[in-house]
């Protein structure tokens, strides 16, 4: 009889726990900040990499993605 006894008390904190798991709220995710805006990019015209145009390097109206291509461009 104990043994039955010890079985049911098992069986109920078992179920009591899953539905405790079970009705938890999925936790809420918060952005920290809003996506960037997109940028303009721009062809490397030494290589043809894009890069935006914040980031590359220009001559005239030439653009570069690095000093060295620039630097090679020039000669």
């Amino acid at each position: 009889m104990k043994f039955l006894v010890v079985i049911l008390a098992l069986a109920l904190g078992y179920a009591l726990w899953r539905h405790q798991r079970r009705s938890a709220p999925p936790p809420v995710q918060r952005r920290t900040s809003p996506p960037a805006a997109p940028q303009d990019m721009v062809a490397c015209a030494r290589c043809g990499v894009h890069v935006p145009r914040s980031e590359a390097l220009a001559l005239g109206t030439r653009h570069y993605c690095c000093a060295e291509h620039q630097r090679q461009d020039a000669h």
